[in-house]
């Protein structure tokens, strides 16, 4: 993590690198089993890996493309520009660009490979909906996403996942799923490939998913660490939480594919299977550390 005046999360670094770690060891195995049923994996790991090189070094731009997002000049948002501002000299880290997105679903995202390429984005939604207060509450934990560097651990963790589509999709259209593996009759080397991207974009899947939870529940830590207030941020998760039952399904359902980014999940399940696949934990969870968090600082802990 790059030196700012957000707090540190050891568990989050932690975190991090068990999973690149595990994501890694998992990306071995899976390529050593394609060698090994003579699948010419060279093809596909260049798609893959290009893939990932757009994602890692163009995720601000696709990100805002994708929610619609326009950067903003001083002029013309003066009020959100001054509340990074003053975020940006607490915390003593570069200015992130501001950009605002025409929805009406209320929420905002970070995204950027680093601190100098950061952006942060919030809807029009959310500007109409919240006081001053809990809107830098939830600036302050986008932000503090870039001086997590979580963001591009996500990106780089979700390589994985591509390879491992991409080869089911190889599979499938290749004609491998009708080629036995030898003249003795065993199973279809397709149907083999399919089992193990299958197995593999699992593991993976819940790999990143875990860590996503993980990583929301220490930016609402480290933004209202920054801010001394951690209440306006849980006020804040609860009225959109509240809001979000009054947008059009179909609105949510548009914005659902951009969950992990967002600071609140536009449809999430309420159950515990559903908490599993989560990209966000529960909101009784998020306010219960808020709530600890404020009686630490009511006792000058």
């Amino acid at each position: 993590m790059a030196h700012t005046r957000f707090a540190p999360d050891r568990g989050l670094t932690s975190r991090m690198v068990l999973t690149m770690f595990l994501l890694g060891l998992l990306y071995v195995v899976f390529v050593s089993v394609l060698i090994t049923l003579g699948v010419r994996t060279i093809l596909v790991l260049l798609i893959a890996g290009g893939t990932l090189l757009v994602q890692y070094f163009m995720s601000d731009r696709i990100a805002l493309f994708a929610m619609h997002g326009r950067e903003v000049t001083p002029e013309q948002a003066p009020e959100l520009h001054g509340m990074i501002d003053r975020l940006s000299a607490m915390a003593d880290m570069p200015k992130p660009r501001v950009a605002i997105a025409d929805s009406d679903v209320p929420n905002a995202f970070a995204t950027g490979r680093n601190q100098k390429k950061a952006v942060v984005c919030v809807t029009t939604g959310l500007l109409r909906r919240l006081e001053r207060a809990e809107l830098e509450g939830v600036l302050a934990h986008e932000m503090s996403h870039v001086a997590h560097r979580d963001v591009a651990v996500m990106t780089i963790a979700s390589f994985l996942g591509i390879v491992a589509g991409l080869m089911t999709r190889v599979a499938l259209y290749s004609g491998l799923g009708g080629r036995a593996r030898d003249d003795r009759g065993g199973l279809p080397i397709g149907l083999i490939i399919m089992l193990v991207s299958a197995l593999v974009y699992g593991v993976s899947f819940l790999l990143t998913r875990a860590l996503s939870r993980y990583r929301e529940l220490a930016a609402d830590r480290a933004g209202a660490l920054l801010t001394q207030r951690p209440s306006v941020l849980a006020s804040a998760l609860v009225k959109i939480s509240g809001e979000m039952a009054r947008i059009p399904t179909r609105d949510l359902r548009e914005a659902e594919p951009f969950n992990a980014f967002f600071f609140v999940p536009a449809l999430s399940g309420g159950t515990s299977l559903a908490t599993l696949f989560a990209t966000h934990p529960p909101l009784n969870r998020r306010l219960d550390q808020l709530a600890r968090i404020s009686a630490q600082l009511g006792q000058g802990v």
